[in-house]
């Protein structure tokens, strides 16, 4: 019984301690994908004010249909 109560403690801390690294290493990918995020939301504003500040400087022609139509 003992020998019994035993195994299923070494298997319960085992499997905590798997669910533990496991834990930490989505805790790794979860702050790396935020500073991806953080990285792409800097490039995005740059670009977007990129592209604003080219469409100040020569205007997108009207989207009118060419006279033949």
């Amino acid at each position: 019984m003992i020998d019994s109560q035993a195994a299923r403690i070494d298997s319960l801390e085992s499997h905590i301690a798997h669910q533990d690294r496991t834990i930490e290493e989505l805790n790794e990918v979860v702050l790396a994908q935020r500073e991806d995020i953080r990285r792409l939301e800097r490039r995005l504003d740059k670009l977007m004010s990129r592209v604003a500040t080219l469409e100040d400087q020569a205007p997108l022609p009207d989207n009118a249909p060419p006279p033949h139509y």
